[in-house]
């Protein structure tokens, strides 16, 4: 199978086990709790936010974070790829406005203030990474805010993950791991900040905590 199909069929089958298996216990109670360092970073993010900034929540899930903005003097619109992730967010947040759009797919024009995208960037191949990253560019307005956060791996598991995958002849890349139940991809910190200053922003702070790595920018 060549590469460009194989990831297809990974971001389909993303797609509908959260639609499937998870949405449904989401809304309950798993995937309702923020981690601390992640609310610790929401409150740097807010602190730089003027009162009646609209916000994205991209990949927003059934909601997690929304509770942070959402009746505090804010604007929210949430877009998620998942159909399922969505009607959990709609049933939490009924007044919030919401669109079904991948992270790839975004083609919002300079409307958002600031934008969040929280334990999700880990699901975007390396191929996308520029993609997404244009896409949040151009939501945001001039001088617009984006926090973002990046699923930390051990190493060594990381590797034996890719020579696993290599032994059953699948067209990964180093970093990528696909014996979970969806894909995900691992990508270096430093390639990360190099993907994001060619995307036209500046980091304002950087911090790790809670298995993630924490990224708060401005667009320049």
């Amino acid at each position: 199978m060549d590469r460009i199909t194989w990831l297809r069929e990974r971001r389909l089958e993303a797609e509908e086990r959260y639609s499937t298996w998870w949405a449904p216990e989401y809304g309950k109670t798993l995937g309702l709790y923020p981690n601390s360092s992640h609310l610790q970073f929401i409150q740097k993010f807010k602190d730089l936010l003027a009162q009646n900034s609209t916000i994205l929540d991209a990949a927003c899930g059934a909601g997690r974070y929304m509770p942070e903005f959402v009746g505090k003097g804010y604007t929210v619109v949430g877009s998620d790829q998942s159909a399922g992730m969505l009607a959990r967010a709609k049933e939490n947040f009924p007044d919030v406005h919401l669109e079904k759009v991948g992270l790839q797919e975004m083609a919002f024009q300079e409307m958002f203030d600031a934008a969040i995208c929280m334990d999700a960037m880990e699901h975007i191949c390396p191929e996308d990474w520029t993609v997404v990253l244009r896409n949040f560019q151009r939501a945001l307005k001039q001088g617009g805010y984006l926090y973002f956060t990046v699923e930390i791996a051990d190493e060594a598991e990381v590797k034996a993950a890719f020579e696993e995958a290599n032994g059953q002849d699948l067209p990964v890349v180093y970093g990528e791991w696909v014996n979970d139940e969806v894909y995900h991809y691992y990508p270096s910190l430093e390639q990360v900040r190099e993907w994001v200053q060619q995307a036209g922003f500046s980091i304002l702070e950087e911090g790790e905590g809670d298995g993630y790595h924490h990224f708060l920018m401005r667009k320049l």
